[in-house]
C-alpha cells in the first residue's frame, strides 16, 4: 500500500524533473553549446547526488510548516503539486515545485485542522521574493567580472568557445546538484514522517537513513521527468525570455546554482553560526525564480531591451497561481479521498495547555494567570483550542494583552528549539498535544 501511496511523489519528481531541468541547462541548450541528450543525462545523474548526499536540510523547514501525519494524506498533497506542476509545465511556463509543495501543504492544514507555522511559512515566502532578487544581483557581477577576464586575456574565438562549453557543462553539473539537494523536499519531505523504511547499513562504512533512501527514489524520478519531458521548457527557459549569448548563458547558469546551493548547504549554515553571523536559512527555493531572475540581471545589464517582459509577465502569473491551484486541488481531493474511499488522510491530535511550555513562558517574565481558565480543557483539534484561547470569559483589556505577549513568547520559545518536525508542529501555541 505505501508503493501506491509513494507513486504521488513519484509522480511529483516527474514532473519537477520535466520542468525544472531547464532552469539548469535551457540556457546552454536554446544556445547550442550543449546537446539535449548530453544536458538530460549529465543533469539526472548529478540531481540523484545532490538528493542523496545533501537533501536532509531543506525537509526540515517543508516538516515545520505542516506535518503530514497520515500517508494517504501524503499522497495527495504529492499529487496535488504534481498536477499543478504538469498544469503549467504542459502550458511551457517554468513553474516553482516549491511554490506548489507548500500550497498543497496549506491544503492539508486547512483540511486538518492543523496550525500553519506562519513563522515557517513566512520564511519561505520570503526566500520567493530574496530569490530572484538575489540571483539578479549574483548574475550581474559574474557578468562584469567575466566580460572584465575576456576583454583582459582576449582568447581566440575558437578557445573561447571550447572553454564555454566546457563550463557550461561543469556549472551544469553544479546547478544539477544544488537542485536536487535544495528540491528533493519538495518530491519526498512529506513522505518523511509515514516512511517505513529501515535504515541499511553497506559493509559497516556507509549508511543509508530512512530519509536518504526515500531521497534516493525521489532523485530517480526526477532524472527520468529530465530524460523524458524536459526538451520543451529548456527550449523556453533558453529563448522565451530574451536570447542569450553562449557567456551570458554560462553566468546565468552559474548565478542559479549558486543561489540554491546557498539555501541548501548545512555546511555554510554552520559555518556562519559558528562565526557568529545570520545563518541562510535551509529553504527550498523556486530554481524557476533563480534562473529568471538569473536572466533579467543580464538583460537589465544590458539595457533591457532584448527582454520579452510579455513571457516574462506569464511566468511571473505561474508563480502566483500555481499555490493556489495545489491547495484547492489539496483540499478538494482530501475530501474525496477521505468520505468516499474512507481513507484518513490525518490522525487527529488533541490540544490542551502544556505545563512545561507555562513554565518556559515565565522565564520571558510574563504571566500565565490568564491562563488559567484554560486549565484541564482537552480540544480535539488546532482550531478549537485557538478559540478557546481567544476565548477568555474575564477578558480584560489587560489582559487580552498579556494574552497576546504569552502567544508571541510561546511562538518564539518553540522556534528557538531544535525540535523535530512533529513536536514543532504540535508547539505552535503554548499547548500540548494528545496523539
Amino acid at each position: 500500500m505505501f508503493a501506491f501511496f509513494l507513486s504521488s511523489g513519484l509522480f511529483l519528481g516527474w514532473s519537477l524533473g520535466a520542468n525544472d531541468a531547464s532552469n539548469v541547462f535551457g540556457t546552454a541548450v536554446g544556445s547550442r553549446m550543449i546537446r539535449f541528450r548530453t544536458a538530460a543525462i549529465c543533469c539526472a545523474v548529478f540531481i540523484i547526488l545532490g538528493a542523496v548526499i545533501s537533501g536532509s536540510g531543506t525537509a526540515e523547514t517543508l516538516g515545520e510548516l505542516g506535518a503530514v501525519n497520515a500517508i494517504a494524506g501524503a499522497f495527495i498533497v504529492a499529487l496535488a503539486a504534481g498536477a499543478s506542476v504538469l498544469l503549467m509545465t504542459k502550458a511551457g511556463y517554468p513553474v516553482s515545485t516549491s511554490q506548489a509543495i507548500v500550497g498543497a501543504i496549506i491544503g492539508w492544514n486547512f483540511f486538518s485542522g492543523s496550525p500553519t507555522d506562519y513563522h515557517s511559512l513566512t520564511k519561505i515566502m520570503l526566500t520567493w521574493v530574496a530569490c530572484p532578487l538575489l540571483s539578479a544581483g549574483i548574475s550581474i557581477i559574474l557578468y562584469k567580472l567575466v566580460t572584465a577576464c575576456i576583454r583582459a586575456f582576449k582568447p581566440h574565438m575558437f578557445h573561447l568557445d571550447a572553454v564555454t562549453r566546457y563550463g557550461l557543462l561543469i556549472v551544469g553539473a553544479f546547478g544539477s546538484y544544488s537542485l536536487g539537494a535544495n528540491n528533493i523536499a519538495n518530491v519526498m519531505g512529506v513522505f518523511v514522517q509515514v516512511s517505513p523504511f529501515p535504515e541499511i547499513s553497506l559493509f559497516g562504512w556507509f549508511v543509508l537513513s530512512p530519509a536518504q533512501q526515500l531521497f534516493f527514489i525521489g532523485g530517480l524520478a526526477i532524472a527520468v521527468g529530465v530524460l523524458t519531458y524536459s526538451r520543451h521548457v529548456m527550449m523556453t527557459i533558453g529563448k522565451g525570455i530574451m536570447k542569450l549569448s553562449p557567456v551570458a548563458a554560462f553566468v546565468v547558469v552559474s548565478a542559479h546554482s549558486l543561489v540554491l546551493f546557498l539555501f541548501s548547504s548545512q555546511g555554510i549554515e554552520q559555518f556562519l553560526i559558528d562565526h557568529g553571523l545570520p545563518a541562510i536559512p535551509l529553504v527550498p527555493v523556486s530554481s524557476s525564480q533563480a534562473i529568471v531572475g538569473a536572466v533579467i540581471g543580464v538583460g537589465l545589464l544590458k539595457g533591457g531591451r532584448s527582454i520579452r517582459w510579455r513571457v516574462l509577465g506569464g511566468i511571473s502569473s505561474g508563480w502566483i497561481v500555481t499555490p493556489v491551484i495545489a491547495g484547492l486541488i489539496s483540499f478538494i481531493s482530501l475530501f474525496f479521498l477521505q468520505n468516499v474511499f474512507q481513507q484518513q488522510t490525518y490522525r487527529p491530535a488533541a490540544y490542551s495547555p502544556a505545563h512545561h511550555a507555562s513554565e518556559r513562558i515565565d522565564n520571558f517574565n510574563i504571566s500565565t494567570e490568564s491562563l488559567a481558565y484554560l486549565a484541564g480543557q482537552i480540544h480535539p483539534e488546532a482550531g478549537e483550542f485557538n478559540l478557546a484561547f481567544d476565548a477568555d470569559p474575564n477578558r480584560t483589556d489587560a489582559n487580552c494583552a498579556e494574552q497576546e505577549a504569552i502567544q508571541i513568547a510561546g511562538d518564539e520559545v518553540i522556534r528557538s528549539k531544535k525540535v523535530s518536525a512533529l513536536k514543532q508542529h504540535a508547539g505552535i501555541r503554548p499547548f500540548r498535544a494528545h496523539r
